[in-house]
């Protein structure tokens, strides 16, 4: 990667999402696709969630790689608290690319406004399992569905499909995503942290914190 892609911070070195794209474009970048899993609301705590999938051509053949991005005003800075979907958006892409074009080092749009680190964009969000994830105490529960957020003006215009449990089928894709490539056993999962029988039973602000929960594992793994 040029030099011109690589910024210093506080004494370590991070790409730039330009420079991860400049890369997979020279290794064949055939498509970048985006979804938003979620739009931010007070129902989820303004957290907004996306997901991209980069296709390349490697020695012939296409290869599908995706990521997952989050922002929240907790994550970003003041200037780009007003833009926490597009903020989703370019980490969702930087986590792709990085995967794709196989480069290690954390995207500088993945860091929060003070967070130095790989996994600054889930700082401070609640995660849950029996050991790292375990819910504190005084924790109100989650198992009121949460409503579908009003549309807002750089919302999609699609229709989220949503479940009887209250969680949407683009959360429902994301979560299987993750449990397959950790290997994970997504009724199992929902089961013993929400105590739901299947991921249709979930509500969004579960199926949220759960998306958070995975990703955050899958980049200390």
């Amino acid at each position: 990667m040029r030099k011109e892609f690589i910024v210093e911070r506080q004494g370590r070195s991070f790409v730039l999402y330009a420079g991860l794209l400049d890369l997979a474009h020279q290794q064949g970048l055939k498509s970048i696709r985006t979804e938003l899993l979620q739009i931010p609301s007070p129902d989820n705590e303004h957290i907004a969630i996306s997901m991209a999938t980069i296709v390349i051509e490697k020695e012939g053949r296409e290869c599908t790689f995706t990521g997952l991005g989050d922002a929240s005003p907790r994550n970003v800075s003041p200037a780009m608290q007003s833009c926490l979907m597009r903020m989703a958006e370019t980490r969702a892409k930087a986590r792709a690319l990085r995967d794709a074009v196989n480069v290690g080092v954390t995207a500088f749009e993945e860091l929060g406004d003070a967070d130095v680190h790989d996994g600054a964009p889930e700082k401070g969000y609640p995660v849950y399992n029996n050991k790292r994830f375990q819910r504190p105490q005084n924790a109100p529960p989650a198992t009121r569905p949460a409503p579908t957020p009003a549309r807002t003006a750089d919302a999609p215009a699609r229709p989220v499909l949503v479940t009887a449990g209250g969680v949407t089928e683009s959360q429902i894709k994301a979560i299987r995503s993750l449990c397959q490539r950790q290997k994970l056993d997504e009724n199992d999962l929902v089961q013993t942290y929400f105590e739901v029988e299947s991921l249709n039973a979930l509500s969004q602000e579960q199926a949220s914190e759960l998306i958070t929960s995975l990703n955050a594992r899958s980049r200390t793994a």
